[in-house]
């Protein structure tokens, strides 16, 4: 039996017009209305009132119909079953899910951590681990990269963090504080040191440590991935730019000087 959802526009032909009192009476008492709609029972059942006009508002369902032959032809296309059960093709906004970025066909970066500072390091690298850097970028989905940091030992600092910042853990028992600086957690463990970092800046949380699993740090210069042909991440570095602003200064004014001796001699 076939259930068609209407709305109370309905409108029924002047031979076969009915009040809504006694078309209630066909109907099963384990039925009710649904969102201010009344069911039109009993349709395929032999000798039914069926309406000849049909009047649907915007609040109808299109649902899939046993009997086509009970249904008048303008009104067959409610009932089409190809597109009552496939997909929805009014929503068409997309939405990142997990199972679009599977880790099998995430990019993988390599960066080389020598002489590279270490806040600018980690910043970059969890900027890539989530995905920021991704026009479809969701906070909620792990849709960033993998990294992979070499020479881990050769990190740098600025200014006087190397005896200054400090690194601070507790073994849980009363007095059982360690603090070492970054010099000497550098000689023991330097792997730690980005780790740290780049921990900090990722989400607390289920999210935040599968995005922890995506960083790889090694201490020199080899790593065992390079079955995935990872790319190198470039790190912006603002001493360079000034070395390089520097330099350029340097040669305009030698070429000035140069110039100043040349219409000298001529003269």
């Amino acid at each position: 039996m076939a259930i068609l959802c209407a709305s109370t526009s309905t409108i029924f032909s002047s031979s076969e017009r009915t009040s809504f009192g006694s078309l209630k009476m066909t109907i099963p008492s384990n039925q009710s209305s649904f969102l201010g709609l009344f069911p039109v029972a009993a349709l395929s059942k032999p000798g039914s009132v069926l309406p000849t006009t049909l009047s649907f508002s915007k609040r109808d369902f299109r649902v899939c119909c046993q009997d086509l032959s009970l249904v008048p032809e303008n009104q067959r296309w409610m009932f089409e079953e190809s597109e009552a059960d496939g997909p929805d093709i009014w929503n068409n906004t997309w939405y990142p899910k997990a199972k679009d970025h599977i880790n099998t066909e995430k990019t993988w970066y390599v960066v080389d951590a020598t002489d590279k500072i270490l806040g600018r390091l980690a910043s970059t690298i969890a900027v890539h681990i989530r995905g920021k850097n991704l026009a479809t970028y969701t906070p909620s989905v792990d849709m960033g990269a993998f990294v992979i940091v070499v020479n881990a030992e050769k990190v740098a600092v600025s200014g006087k963090k190397r005896t200054q910042k400090l690194y601070r853990r507790h073994s849980g028992r009363p007095g059982g504080m360690k603090v070492e600086t970054f010099n000497q957690l550098q000689q023991r463990i330097p792997e730690r040191i980005i780790e740290h970092a780049v921990r900090g800046m990722l989400p607390k949380g289920r999210l935040g440590r599968a995005l922890f699993n995506h960083l790889k740090v090694y201490k020199g210069p080899d790593h065992p991935h390079d079955a995935q042909k990872p790319i190198e991440l470039p790190i912006r570095d603002k001493r360079h730019a000034a070395l390089v602003y520097i330099l350029i200064v340097e040669v305009f004014e030698m070429n000035l000087t140069f110039l100043e001796l040349k219409l000298d001699a001529k003269l």
